[in-house]
């Protein structure tokens, strides 16, 4: 890797001591508009299908988190007061920098994250997206009139109110989309005025820091965006610090609610786990229906808290779409995420393997049937996981009521769309789910009685685009996402009230 962003500083190649890899390039910390030094530990960034060393980055340690504070209250308030044209000009300069990286970004995705190079494409294009359209949310935020005198106590009253930024925010993000859920929460919180700290998941820090390095390019005031890798301990330096207004976390529910309690003093916003569930009517397109819920179950090898993973169909047409499902994952290349032709790719880590191919036996040993894959494809380091399809599940197995983050979807037939939404009722989340359906009545108590955060009528649970609302309920979060829904997380409405002489 040797691109522009790679070059952090005049240090970013510096030797380190000596191993059997490569040298890699080092990354540092992302703070007041440079990079620092953080402690003498670092983090190894490794490839997830071959397991080369690609990079390393720095840690924070807890002088350097009591830094990056530092850093953004004195961004803050220049931040703030910034014209809405020069948050939304900053934006639009952001957009076009990354434009100009767009081959690195894509790259280090692929290296990084073991992203297949198509999907890695579609996730820096959303990124540019991201920042594009937090612009025009920038240039007409605001509050709304009043009409006091709707009621006679108002009567001789105007009133307005207007949204100002709620203050330095705190974001952690995963490593599934580390570019484009780094910009959800960036590009609202510039938008808004507030400067964030972002913590990135420790696996995929070097795509946080590059972007970090770009957004400094763009005509923010430095400290308006710090990026610091740190360990999971000195996150309580920042959720017991009274400059520290609100907590964005996106990540897996057991941590999400953990931090909650930590950040008593703060707001919050939880974008956790999900395992969707999809109801296929009888008068669905079925064809379609197996192309897109194949595509959104094991692309990425299902590393998304919205891919689809609990199928449920109607029991008349349930084999035959059993049989175009299996079709069309069959189609689905399996392999190295450089290659073009690549769906499939590896799962994160080993632990994340092992725990898979665990739920997968589980699930067999209680009685499921296994249609498709289940097993370790021997290619690069051994994370690829086979696409799999499972029949004759029941609700407690885990493939069914935990978030399996993998390529593992299950295929059940139900009678109506009534025992349907019951079963995709029973789970502890409510992140997304969809139906597939051309029955209106059917389709309006899907959306009446599921329960969820957002469902998708005639596609695939995993469709999210970045403007509109995006959060669960349940064990699913709190707060939403999409930029105007973010914004108005990030912010404070403050009211006017004016007597009329």
């Amino acid at each position: 890797m040797c691109y522009k962003y790679h070059m952090l500083s005049e240090l970013s190649f510096a030797s380190h001591p000596a191993n059997s890899e490569p040298e890699a390039p080092h990354f540092y910390l992302w703070l007041h508009g440079e990079a620092r030094k953080g402690i003498h530990a670092h983090l190894d960034i490794r490839n997830p299908f071959d397991g080369l060393l690609i990079a390393t980055t720095a840690i924070a340690g807890r002088r350097q988190v009591n830094e990056a504070i530092h850093s953004a209250k004195q961004a803050l308030p220049r931040l703030a007061s910034m014209p809405r044209s020069q948050r939304a000009k900053g934006l639009l300069n952001i957009a076009t920098l990354l434009k100009e990286a767009y081959i690195e970004l894509v790259d280090t995705l692929v290296m990084e994250v073991g992203k297949p190079r198509r999907l890695a494409e579609q996730e820096v294009n959303r990124c540019i997206d991201t920042f594009t359209y937090a612009a025009e949310e920038a240039r007409r935020f605001c509050g709304e009139q009043v009409p006091l005198d709707g009621l006679s106590r108002g009567e001789g009253y105007e009133g307005y109110s207007r949204r100002e930024p709620i203050g330095i925010i705190f974001g952690i993000t995963p490593f599934n989309f580390p570019l484009n859920l780094m910009a959800h929460k960036v590009a609202p919180a510039l938008a808004v005025g507030c400067p964030i700290i972002i913590k990135p998941a420790s696996n995929t820090a070097v795509s946080a820091l590059i972007l970090a390095r770009i957004i400094s390019e763009a005509g923010f005031p430095d400290g308006s965006v710090n990026v610091l890798p740190m360990r999971h301990r000195d996150i309580s330096v920042l959720l017991q610090n009274d400059a520290i207004k609100m907590l964005s976390f996106t990540g897996s529910a057991d941590i999400g609610w953990a931090l909650k309690r930590q950040a008593w003093k703060q707001k919050v916003t939880l974008e956790l786990g999900g395992n969707a569930g999809v109801y296929v009517d009888k008068t669905a397109d079925l064809n379609m229906a197996a192309k897109q819920l194949a595509l959104s179950a094991f692309a990425f090898a299902g590393q998304s808290c919205i891919s689809a993973q609990r199928i449920y169909v109607h029991q008349h047409v349930c084999d035959d779409f059993l049989a175009l499902l299996t079709q069309e994952t069959k189609l689905l290349n399996s392999g190295n995420p450089y290659h073009d032709d690549v769906t499939v790719g590896p799962v994160i880590h080993k632990a994340a393997a092992d725990r898979i191919l665990l739920c997968i036996q589980e699930a067999i040993a209680g009685g499921a049937k296994l249609i498709l894959g289940g097993q370790s494809l021997k290619l690069g380091k051994g994370l690829l996981i086979s696409p799999t399809i499972l029949t004759n599940v029941q609700e407690s197995m885990q493939v069914c009521s935990r978030e399996i983050f993998a390529p593992v979807v299950t295929v059940s037939p139900v009678q109506d769309i009534t025992i349907a939404i019951k079963r995709i009722n029973t789970s502890e989340f409510g992140l997304q789910a969809s139906i597939f359906s051309h029955d209106t009545r059917i389709i309006q108590q899907a959306i009446s009685q599921i329960q969820c955060g957002g469902i998708i009528i005639n596609d695939a649970p995993s469709f999210r685009s970045e403007q509109m609302p995006y959060g669960g309920i349940k064990n699913s979060g709190m707060g939403r996402e999409g930029i105007h829904s973010a914004m108005l997380e990030m912010s404070l409405e403050k009211m006017i009230v004016t007597r009329q002489s």
